[in-house]
């Protein structure tokens, strides 16, 4: 068996024609014949059963232990704009395309929009109060309710996602459409706007945003290989954030009176137009993978519930999702936490930049090293102590009355949660492989959007009265924070204690590497 190079157009996969008929079939059924070994210590390997519809069923004995054994008969692989030929059976193509970059752009450019749309009323709480005929605590329910919504809707994502990407990101682009233009419906009049309405409209963004949020896992191993997945992560994940920053940063200078809420509304509905109407031209899946990993059929649903019981997923997910919650919530709630303290809506929304800003910087160079390094473990078991040590010491901060002290931390915070955000999801790929990309990163994002909602319900309730010093300060809401955000320190810290450092493969980085070597030094008739 060979292994050469493919220099190819950006289109073109290479598929050696077989000799004849039977030669033809028997390529076929060596393609479609996968069987995956029970996941667990000394496992036989009996009753495991085959792939259907590319998707993997596991042996009824499955645990979360040894890395999963994938065999595929007649299939040797190598990685990367690479040919593998089957003897004179057939051959097989793994590349990465160019048109790769227009899907990632587009989910890029959904995840910043979908975002600012979430953060559209609460950097201006008090005018869109005033402009709604509401109050500040109903403004604030805007982003609560955004973030139920991914909770709601969810289990469809993960079953949209399982077909691929694309039907994911238009049906998030049609959401986007409809639910801003109903905001606009709601704020057509300077005079004042129908709550109802934009809340309405609102609920619709926040169920456009777990298509494309938990898309970026699902994305990068259909098209990346694993020498760019954390990066493209980064990237499409990150977004969303960063769409934040910019609704933190713009919406105030919008808004300088009650009435200008309504001309806010409407350049968000018109930029998210034309952010959306791209999506519907992406390209579905890439002509060949891009590797071993990314052609593997993946567990079924219904067996991916059985690899989440895995203690090292859960260890990962809840801090994971206690931290995307207390983002959220503070993002929201940044404009009520530091206005007591003197401080102007602008500068509140130049710190809310700040968080997110520095924190993409940060993730913009830790990603690609982590690509390299695969310290996956490493990087969260720094990131998380700074965190929850961040949070602490932001206790204080407002209080200050000077803009250095929560500029500081609020830089340094986001440095740490940003650099968590790709390494984390990319982490739990890794150890729930083969289960699909998107179901630990759908379950992860939903638990951060439920928290986040709650935390903000919690956090308006702790809001200190008008008699207190100063007026209706968050100084209760940011102990409670500080409190939750250290507990969840220690969980992390225990991946790979007590005996359990074989539970910490990484699996589909193995797979690759296992496929790679194989097909270099495989049998001459072509069998793994």
């Amino acid at each position: 068996m060979s292994s050469r190079s493919s220099r190819k157009s950006d289109d073109e996969a290479t598929v050696r024609p077989a000799t004849n008929d039977d030669d033809i079939d028997a390529a076929k059924k060596a393609r479609d014949e996968y069987a995956l070994n029970p996941i667990g210590t000394g496992s036989s390997g009996k009753g495991s059963r085959s792939a259907k519809g590319g998707h993997l069923r596991l042996a009824s004995s499955s645990d979360d232990g040894d890395e999963p054994n994938l065999v595929a008969t007649g299939q040797p692989e190598e990685v990367e704009n690479a040919s593998i030929e089957n003897g004179d059976r057939g051959s097989v193509t793994y590349k990465v395309y160019k048109r790769r970059w227009f899907g990632l752009v587009q989910l890029t450019l959904l995840n910043i929009i979908v975002s600012w749309d979430w953060l559209t009323f609460s950097p201006v709480s008090q005018d869109a109060a005033i402009y709604y005929n509401t109050s500040e605590s109903a403004i604030n329910w805007l982003s609560t309710a955004f973030l139920f919504s991914f909770v709601v809707i969810f289990p469809v994502t993960i079953y949209a996602l399982h077909w691929g990407p694309k039907p994911s990101i238009i049906t998030s682009a049609v959401l986007v459409l409809a639910g801003n233009w109903i905001r606009y419906a709601g704020s057509h009049s300077r005079d004042g706007g129908l709550y109802g309405v934009v809340m309405f409209g609102q609920i619709l963004t926040g169920l456009a945003q777990p298509f494309v949020l938990s898309a970026p896992t699902r994305f990068s191993d259909m098209w990346f290989t694993n020498r760019g997945r954390v990066a493209a992560t980064a990237l499409g994940s990150l977004a969303n954030p960063f769409g934040a920053a910019l609704g933190q940063l713009v919406v105030p200078f919008m808004v300088t009176r009650p009435g200008d809420v309504s001309n806010a509304v409407l350049y968000v509905a018109i930029i998210s137009s034309v952010a959306a109407l791209p999506s519907f031209f992406i390209p579905a899946a890439p002509p060949t993978p891009p590797g071993p990993s990314g052609s593997r059929p993946k567990a079924t649903l219904r067996d991916s519930l059985r690899l989440l019981k895995s203690l090292e997923i859960w260890l990962i997910l809840v801090p994971y999702s206690i931290y995307v919650g207390f983002f959220n919530s503070v993002s929201s709630l940044l404009n009520q936490i530091m206005m007591p303290y003197g401080f102007s809506s602008d500068d509140a929304g130049i710190a809310g930049a700040l968080l997110i800003v520095v924190g993409l910087v940060a993730s913009a160079i830790s990603s690609p090293i982590l690509d390299r390094t695969k310290a996956f473990l490493l990087a969260i078991k720094v990131a998380v102590p700074l965190i929850g040590l961040c949070y602490l010491i932001f206790i204080w901060m407002p209080g200050t009355r000077d803009l250095a002290g929560p500029y500081v931390v609020l830089s340094i915070l986001g440095a740490a949660s940003f650099s968590l955000v790709p390494v984390a999801l990319e982490f739990l790929c890794e150890l729930s492989y083969p289960m699909s990309p998107e179901v630990t990163s759908t379950i992860a994002w939903a638990g951060g959007q439920l928290l986040g909602g709650a935390f903000i319900v919690i956090s308006d309730a702790l809001k200190a009265g008008p008699e207190a010093d100063p007026p209706e300060n968050m100084n209760r809401a940011l102990i409670f924070t500080a409190v939750i955000a250290l507990a969840a320190v220690p969980m992390p810290l225990m991946l790979g204690l007590f005996g359990r450092g074989d539970k910490l493969v990484m699996r589909r980085v193995r797979s690759d590497e296992r496929h790679r070597d194989v097909g270099s030094s495989g049998n001459d008739d072509g069998t793994v």
